[in-house]
């Protein structure tokens, strides 16, 4: 069977990342910066490694759904931007391959930071203004994108040892 063309699949693995973006956003290493209710976490980097397992709508499925549950869970007045940025970070990686960590994937988390950094700036500066934005953005976005690149980059360091993608998406071919 290819696991990779079977929508339902697609759907059940899209949910499990949908899940585990939620609870590394929300409640694992979440970080409250500033005062403008943003918080840093590693969920972008479970976003990132979707990006990887998963058909680019799925991904993206998986990083809106996931992102926006955890904002509404902790800070509702970021949900709808969260939405938007975090499906958005998906389309600098690439799926195909057999391994977590190629070339493409281990450039994208510096694309994503400048995706996340620019949504989330335009987003603050509509709610809070440019000033507030721009002080704001200079320290929590490089934190929260480092922190979620990093995570990324040792997580699929060590699901490509065990060959992890291979087992999990399938393709026979």
């Amino acid at each position: 069977m290819k696991f990779r063309d079977n929508k339902i699949y697609n759907l059940a693995l899209t949910g499990i990342f949908a899940a585990l973006i939620t609870i590394f956003t929300a409640y694992i290493g979440h970080f409250p910066v500033g005062v403008n209710g943003g918080y840093v976490h590693f969920g972008d980097g479970l976003i990132y490694l979707a990006a990887t397992m998963l058909p680019m709508p799925y991904a993206m499925a998986a990083g809106a759904i996931g992102g926006g549950i955890a904002d509404l869970l902790t800070a509702p007045a970021w949900t709808l931007a969260t939405v938007i940025i975090k499906a958005l970070l998906v389309i600098p990686f690439t799926s195909k391959g057999d391994t977590i960590l190629n070339k493409r994937n281990l450039a994208a988390p510096i694309i994503a930071y400048f995706i996340s950094h620019t949504g989330y700036f335009i987003a603050e500066a509509i709610m809070f203004g440019v000033q507030a934005a721009f002080f704001s953005g200079l320290t929590g976005g490089l934190v929260q994108s480092g922190g979620s690149m990093v995570f990324f980059l040792l997580l699929g360091q060590t699901l490509d040892k065990v060959h992890f993608k291979s087992k999990v998406v399938a393709t026979n071919g």
